[in-house]
């Protein structure tokens, strides 16, 4: 089946028209050795042709700026390894915005495709005064242009027959250079015909279009073509030009051109209704006093309303759990469906609705044109310690949950910079940290009052969030490398109405890849961590046998705790302490009931929770180290709340971060650096404040 690529400018409407074409029918992967996502849909045609239709990352000019247009560069090259060179181009360009994006299409036009314009938002440009005459316009570029409204299906089955067999023809280079450029694209070209080099003209003129593509190792380009186009420019250059210059205004040029022929507007002097938002959402006062209530707004909807539907989950949880299990005789096989599969499965599947709610305010934001606004008045804050002003909503996100947070790094559009975001999203204080907070928070100041209690919790979110930045800052030139550091640049596309449709497929998608991916692992690690405290059984008529708290430490669980006492040892914590902090890598809030197995208390024995906290904090405060000195000090208390504010302790998210970055070398490194963190961390707490104490 050949293979359609379809590109265009961020915010061109690319997604949403190539789900317009595909429908539903849509698979999405990494390309191989990178992070970047493959999306790729099948695209039938009104003339009976099946084609893949190949989404590529959006991209403003092939001389990329960020791992995710050289994707793009690459694969419409055919440089890209593993991926085949596309048969054709479908070209998105907003037509509220055309000069600019009509710079991308005469690059692609360069490298010897079939293309075909689709002109999308041509309603938003009429209502700026703006007409196109899309004849002239078709005239000019020597190609098929197909005018659309992707968000409304207006005009996409014209697309579609513009997408016929054969192809278009292969249109002509719309620019022309001076002699000194012209004559080292057609002595290049001569030159790559030897070697072997497929379409040696569009190479020639990338290679001379783009200097750090002549100059830097590519895919597909090897040392000698290299040299052979730095020969080419070097020539060009002492003859008065330097090439990648003077293509680049000669390309502008006739964009102009193009542009001052085939668009007119009708009120140059008036502000559009977009600008008209922009003097409000983005005023120096006023647009942040905006964005901090938006973000409120979004915050207290993940942490309140988010309440209801998970408790509808909750309650659909137990429903099957009672279904499945009900009628099931006693033994380890009723055991390991209700604790082990069930009950493990949906300690993360609970979080669903909270995943949803960010990801539908995360599509509102983006289909309206407020995702751009924000990210650019958080893009100098967030730079200053080496993040883009994008990584901002993934990070809030981080607060309800690492998983939706880390899902969200996918808006951005820096493969390297989605990497850095997502090595530092777990030090956001995610809800699951809570229990475990109001357990400790609740021992260390037991005697003080609520507003006491508040502040020590919003100190504990300031210090992971304060980490998280300083660790950005000192992890930003590694991560980066050798990439210089680039200009933050996004269009900020005119406002919209949201589009709902678009916001629920893609929370579907979101969802069934949630469920489907991460639940699968989430599954594997609850039967293993079930295993661990279930194995082996104690022995009938043994005192383990009638005590959950001996049966838990005889188990496999509990000889862990033994064996790594001697680690947790200088932290304040003693076995049991360990046990539930082995336990809680399948979920932090896992550690509470790991105690209270440890210490007999039943949790179903007490109505509320405050009630079982207060039972648990009681036998806790109680427990004694062999020479009789309690454990529970204030200063084991301020460790192990320090040890939660670090440790990653969510091996789903490991599982999540191992899927989003494509290796596990990232996964597992996070996991150990930020355990080795947390540990010293609480080590010095414990042993520094012993010398005090």
């Amino acid at each position: 089946m050949e293979t359609i690529a379809l590109v265009g400018n961020p915010n061109s409407g690319k997604t949403t028209l190539f789900n317009a074409l595909t429908g539903a029918n849509q698979k999405t992967g990494n390309y191989a050795g990178v992070t970047v996502s493959r999306v790729s849909g099948t695209l039938r045609t009104p003339h009976g042709n099946k084609y893949e239709l190949l989404d590529l990352p959006g991209c403003y000019s092939l001389s990329p700026n960020s791992p995710d247009e050289r994707i793009t560069r690459d694969v419409l090259l055919g440089d890209q390894e593993g991926a085949e060179r596309p048969s054709a181009v479908v070209c998105v360009v907003d037509a509220s915005n055309l000069e600019r994006h009509l710079y991308l299409v005469t690059q692609i036009v360069d490298l010897g495709l079939p293309i075909v314009v689709a002109l999308n938002k041509v309603d938003l440009a009429e209502k700026q005064g703006i007409r196109v005459n899309v004849d002239l316009l078709s005239e000019e570029l020597g190609l098929p242009v197909v005018p659309c409204q992707a968000n409304k299906g207006k005009g996409v089955v014209d697309l579609k027959h513009a997408i016929r067999q054969p192809f278009p023809h292969i249109p002509n280079r719309t620019w022309q250079g001076d002699k000194a450029t012209e004559k080292a694209i057609v002595d290049l070209t001569s030159e790559l015909e030897t070697t072997g080099l497929e379409q040696p003209q569009a190479h020639a003129i990338h290679l001379l279009a783009d200097v750090a593509y002549r100059t830097e190792e590519q895919p597909g380009i090897d040392r000698g073509v290299r040299q052979t186009a730095m020969d080419a420019a070097d020539v060009a250059i002492r003859s008065g030009t330097a090439p990648d210059e003077n293509i680049s205004q000669s390309r502008t040029r006739r964009v102009q051109e193009i542009c001052k022929m085939a668009a007119r507007r009708q009120d140059t002097q008036g502000l559009t209704t977009s600008d008209k938002i922009d003097q409000i959402l983005l005023h120096p006062v006023l647009g942040w006093v905006f964005f901090a209530t938006s973000m409120m707004v979004v915050f207290w909807t993940i942490f309140s309303l988010a309440e209801y539907p998970m408790g509808w989950v909750e309650a659909g949880i137990d429903f099957v759990k009672n279904t499945v299990v009900g009628g099931m005789p006693e033994g380890d096989v009723k055991d390991l469906v209700s604790d082990g599969i069930i009950d493990g499965v949906g300690s993360v599947v609970i979080f669903l609705p909270q995943i949803l709610l960010l990801l539908f305010f995360i599509g509102l934001m983006e289909t309206t044109g407020y995702m751009s606004r924000a990210a650019f008045l958080m893009d100098n804050l967030m730079s200053k310690v080496g993040l883009s002003g994008k990584a901002f909503l993934p990070l809030l996100s981080s607060y309800a949950c690492a998983i939706p947070g880390i899902m969200a790094t996918r808006t951005m559009d820096s493969a390297k910079q989605r990497l850095l975001t997502i090595m530092i999203a777990p030090w956001m204080s995610c809800t699951a940290r809570l229990p475990v907070y109001a357990l400790l928070i609740g021992m260390l100041l037991a005697g003080y009052g609520a507003m006491v209690q508040a502040l020590v919790l919003a100190g504990l979110y300031v210090l992971g969030t304060s980490t998280a930045l300083l660790a950005a800052w000192l992890l930003a030139p590694r991560v980066k490398g050798s990439e210089e550091q680039t200009h933050f640049m996004m269009e900020l596309p005119s406002y919209t109405v949201p589009d709902f449709k678009f916001i629920f497929r893609h929370l579907i998608e979101r969802a069934w890849s949630f469920l489907a991916k991460a639940g699968t692992i989430i599954l594997g690690i609850s039967i293993i961590l079930w295993a661990l405290k279930t194995y082996p059984k104690p022995e009938e008529g043994t005192p383990a046998a009638s005590d959950a708290g001996l049966a838990l430490e005889q188990s496999y669980m509990g000889q862990i705790g033994h064996a790594i006492e001697p680690v947790v040892k200088p932290l304040g914590y003693d076995w049991r302490t360990g046990t539930a902090l082995v336990a809680a890598f399948a979920a932090r809030e896992v550690f509470n009931t790991s105690l209270a197995i440890s210490y007999s208390v039943d949790e179903e024995e007490f109505e509320d929770e405050d009630s079982f906290l207060d039972q648990l904090r009681a036998k806790m405060n109680a427990a004694t180290w062999e020479d009789g000195t309690p454990i529970y000090t204030p200063l084991t208390t301020m460790s192990l709340l320090v040890f939660f504010v670090y440790a990653l302790q969510c091996l789903p998210t490991t599982a999540v971060v191992r899927r989003e970055t494509g290796s596990w070398k990232w996964a597992l490194g996070q996991l150990g650096a930020m355990s080795a963190f947390a540990w010293l961390a609480a080590f010095l707490v414990f042993q520094v404040g012993s010398l005090f104490v």
